[in-house]
């Protein structure tokens, strides 16, 4: 896979190192035949350990600090037969739906250079993506495996927060546990995952990480074909969805219906509310002094100077503005408050951006109206051809069977297609 993965590379800049010591892995890997991954290639996102590389999270002060061991989901994958063969490109601190840092530069996105390929796990998306690797691990604390992954027209899953280890998983800072990060697979169709999820998920992993639940993959489950009963949501009354984003819910219903599952309508609650206080001041609790402290001696990515800028406000400045200035909308809204309710999660692709979409763009303001729904339309606009995406939740330690209506979801589009 090296020559394919180095061309995608050049291209898209979405690796951040060769694990040389795949190479010598390949030598060893026959004794392991019996492996459910045995064989395979797996790309790993930059923060997650592997022996004597760094995890510097796209911040210079992280620098030559190398893994002293590997973290137990490589541990795991070597056990499985799997042979992590690359890293991948992350933003500056992770807090970030772009991907681009002052070490590695910036990943583009594989149908579009001009585009973002997402983030946080935006290289893993982007190499995927752009056919350079079959399966890869990134994490998600508020869509950094989603939103890259439905830019980048692949698949990506979201376990409930604890079913996967994270141990040796470098987060950029510890102690915030109001909304959970999780570690999970990405790859380019839903049966992937599963089967990533399935290696993972076995006796070896609750052994090396005992405060992991026990639970085996459910295969009976994700095989099941009994119909469901699916609340749908086109849109949250905070953040407006871009034309294509709402008529990829409306497609995936119709088709879901046709299929004899039963479709809800359900409106969230008081999004308006939550966001701003239960997501946001949940992992910014800090003010932002934890982050800020990481990037201290060292550059910023261009990108993310705005965000850094309004972290290092003068308190009594930030209360008199919150105070101003209702705290109003970013995208995140539809991603992170499953990372604050730790429902499992996936993304699987169903559609691309039409003239017509992009027509209808021109004509979505927004419901605020404010700076964060004019950059919103701005980012959007010119998407034309790009992937459309849909959300597939289930409720906590359901994993299996979000992966079922992922596979669902997947199977009626590649036959509506036909």
């Amino acid at each position: 896979p090296f020559q394919q993965t180095l061309a995608v590379n050049k291209k898209l800049n979405c690796c951040t190192e060769v694990l040389l010591e795949s190479l010598d892995q390949l030598k060893t890997v026959g004794s392991n035949k019996d492996g459910l991954l045995y064989g395979v290639p797996v790309s790993i996102k930059e923060n997650i350990a592997f022996k004597d590389h760094d995890c510097s999270c796209g911040v210079i002060i992280n620098l030559d600090q190398p893994a002293e061991k590997d973290s137990v989901l490589v541990q795991i994958l070597k056990k499985q037969g799997a042979i992590p063969f690359v890293k991948t490109n992350l933003p500056q601190a992770l807090l970030s739906y772009d991907c681009s840092n002052p070490i590695y530069g910036q990943t583009v996105n594989p149908h579009n250079p001009q585009k973002t390929s997402g983030g946080s796990s935006g290289g893993e998306a982007a190499l995927i993506g752009g056919g350079g690797s079959l399966l890869g691990i990134g994490t998600d604390l508020g869509g950094s495996i989603r939103i890259p992954a439905s830019f980048s027209g692949i698949c990506g899953f979201k376990p409930t927060a604890g079913r996967l280890s994270s141990q040796g998983v470098r987060p950029i800072y510890r102690g915030q546990k109001s909304v959970l990060s999780s570690p999970g697979p990405m790859a380019r169709d839903v049966d992937s995952l599963a089967l990533c999820m399935q290696a993972l998920l076995c006796d070896h992993m609750f052994s090396l990480d005992p405060t992991v639940p026990p639970l085996p993959f459910n295969m009976e489950i994700y095989r099941s074909s009994r119909p469901l009963r699916i609340g749908y949501l086109e849109n949250d009354g905070y953040t407006q969805p871009s034309p294509s984003m709402a008529r990829g819910v409306r497609e995936v219903k119709a088709l879901l219906e046709q299929a004899g599952h039963t479709l809800v309508p359900y409106h969230p609650l008081k999004i308006d509310e939550i966001f701003p206080e239960l997501m946001i001041k949940g992992f910014l609790a800090d003010g932002g002094t934890s982050l800020l402290q990481k990037l201290k001696g060292g550059p910023e990515d261009p990108c993310l100077k705005g965000q850094f800028h309004r972290y290092r406000l003068p308190k009594w400045y930030k209360t008199i503005r919150s105070f101003l200035l209702k705290p109003k909308v970013t995208a995140l809204s539809y991603t992170i408050v499953y990372n604050l309710l730790n429902f499992p999660v996936g993304v699987v692709t169903v559609s691309t951006v039409t003239s017509k979409d992009e027509e209808e763009l021109k004509h979505c303001n927004g419901y605020y109206q404010d700076m964060w729904d004019k950059l919103f339309k701005e980012a959007v606009a010119g998407g034309e051809g790009l992937p459309v995406a849909v959300q597939c939740v289930a409720l906590p330690w359901q994993d299996e069977l979000c992966l079922r209506f992922m596979k669902e979801v997947e199977q009626l589009v590649k036959q509506s297609k036909k």
